[in-house]
């Protein structure tokens, strides 16, 4: 049974393994790499882990279609690497927590395997359904990877349900039994020593009675229907009853499309809350509109409502998970940064999260200021949901048209190997590697970083440690300056102790900056900022600056 709340005071690294760093010279991210790369990570200022799946899985969805949910790959190293990884981890007090991918599975997993023969007790594990009468399919949903969201069975002669890629089939989550063997997997890992999980669309697992067609929606079909579903509270709730209250551990829910208000449902920790954390999408729709293909121009008062909206909405009551990058979207530097003002940009991106109220993760290479990558030829990519947008979207455009889309869109971005040195394959591996190493990594690598005092890398390990000094920053109250603004975000934050102004500029032009009222800069220390020299009434392209008021 945990005791305190001990997630809100870590800062994690996220993990993506296939990419990350190959400790045995095969060309796949592995756990020995993760091994030798523990007090790197620990020396950024990070004491947690979250590991994107090392399970078994085809690689269909890059791990995420998982077909052993209770044994680690052995392309990753296997269990007794991982073991190895999870005690270090542990010897420098670091947390480790696991990706829980329950809303399907593997269309290899054995507990597919015997539902498409109706072997009991599995017959019902998936979400199954005859061809209507007129031979259509059962419903007008839509699949958020590959077209319709029903495929057809030779074996079982019915259609089964995959929100994403065919091979990840739905699992019947009103099945106990299913739910019975999510318990298990829970256990499994937890009794192992595991701190905690990100639950992957954890709010999809509960679909609405009779799968009845969708005439809401004009594009994503059935997104109101398995979003948010009528049974899913009581779901989360019979989880952390049986298992996650017993153990001292944390959960993270994906939520996609989620409001403040509607993540209280769950994470609101003055009225038996059955999470203690969502990640929003919120602050990654400020250039996109739903998903990141649909590109748009960079809006920062979207982008500054989305982080008050959240900020505020759950001062008191919840706590927020911060993030500027993960696995699934592209890099953050080449969508509201500036690849032409590159290390300053990064600069002020990890500025305008870190210093708000929450748990910050910080994403693999994010540290260094990895940027997009620009593959001339779309087959390259390895994302299935990448290829069907190439294939399937837009096609009366011009290849260049099509491919530059992908540019904007692909996650693919996010997940070309760690950049580690200049050497070949970028110091990730000494074989070929499973995917492309980014074009720049001569010019953007951590060993050139390590070695310069005023790099990207060296500013993130200043931030992170200053998050941690700062009272005001863990308990302290927020509030949003400017916010006519186009160009700045501008923030207080401030406890009985002390209180900060966080001032970002997202403009690659020379910007006028006067400090709020009652901020007299006078009388403050200029704690952190990206340009070397004295302060002054114009901020240069992408400058940001924290300054200090002790009280």
């Amino acid at each position: 049974m945990r005791t305190e709340q001990w997630y809100k005071d870590k800062v994690f690294y996220q993990i993506w393994p296939r990419s990350f760093k190959d400790g045995n010279g095969d060309g796949m991210g592995d756990l020995y790499g993760v091994y030798e790369k523990l007090d790197y990570i620990k020396s950024l200022g990070c004491d947690g882990i979250w590991f994107s799946p090392l399970y078994p899985s085809p690689g269909v969805d890059c791990g995420y279609d998982i077909s052993d949910y209770m044994d680690i790959a052995e392309e990753f190293g296997g269990m007794e690497a991982f073991k190895k990884v999870l005690d270090g981890a542990h010897a420098r007090d670091m947390k480790v927590i696991m990706d829980l991918v329950v809303n399907h599975t593997s269309t290899e997993h054995e507990w597919f395997k015997k539902s498409r023969e109706r072997i009991e007790p599995y017959t019902d594990y998936y979400i199954w359904r005859p061809a209507k009468p007129n031979g259509k399919l059962p419903n007008n949903w839509d699949s958020l990877f590959e077209g319709k969201a029903w495929q057809w069975d030779e074996v079982r002669q019915e259609y089964y349900m995959h929100l994403f890629a065919i091979e990840q089939a739905d699992l019947n989550m009103d099945n106990p039994l299913v739910r019975e063997e999510v318990k298990k997997v829970l256990r499994f890992w937890l009794d192992m020593g595991v701190d905690g999980f990100r639950e992957d669309v954890i709010t999809f697992i509960s679909k609405k009675e009779g799968l009845p067609d969708d005439y809401i929606m004009p594009a994503s079909k059935g997104f109101n229907y398995f979003n948010h579903g009528p049974h899913l509270h009581e779901y989360l709730e019979e989880f952390h009853r049986d298992v996650f209250s017993k153990y001292d551990c944390m959960t993270l829910a994906e939520a996609p499309m989620v409001t403040p208000k509607v993540a209280l449902k769950y994470i609101d920790e003055t009225n038996a809350p059955v999470l203690d954390m969502m990640i929003q999408f919120a602050t990654q729709e400020a250039d996109c509109m739903f998903t990141d293909f649909v590109h748009m121009p960079f809006n920062l008062r979207k982008l500054k409502k989305a982080y008050s909206d959240w900020q505020n909405g759950l001062e008191g009551k919840g706590w927020n998970m911060l993030y500027i990058e993960n696995h699934d979207h592209p890099r953050m530097v080449s969508r509201y940064g500036s690849e032409k003002f590159r290390e300053a940009s990064a600069k002020m991106l990890a500025v305008s999260y870190m210093f708000l109220k929450g748990t910050p993760f910080v994403y693999q290479g994010q540290e260094i200021g990895m940027s997009n990558w620009y593959p001339s030829d779309p087959e390259m990519y390895e994302d299935v949901q990448t290829l069907w947008q190439y294939h399937n979207v837009g096609t009366k455009k011009s290849p260049e048209k099509r491919l530059e889309r992908l540019w904007h869109g692909s996650r693919d971005s996010a997940r070309t190997p760690v950049q580690w040195d200049s050497t070949e394959n970028a110091g990730f591996s000494t074989m070929t590697p499973w995917f492309y190493v980014n074009d720049n990594y001569k010019e953007v690598n951590v060993a050139m970083q390590e070695q310069d005092a005023d790099s990207v890398l060296n500013f993130y390990r200043k931030v992170i440690k200053l998050r941690k000094e700062l009272s005001c920053v863990r308990h302290g109250n927020y509030t949003e300056y400017n916010k006519s603004s186009s160009k700045l975000y501008v923030y207080a934050r401030e406890d009985e102790k002390q209180k900060i102004l966080v001032v970002c500029s997202y403009s690659e032009a020379m910007e006028e900056f006067k400090a709020p009222a009652g901020f007299d800069l006078r009388k403050a220390e200029l704690i952190l900022n990206n340009y070397d020299g004295a302060a002054t009434s114009v901020l240069k392209p992408y400058e940001t600056r924290v300054y200090l008021w002790q009280k």
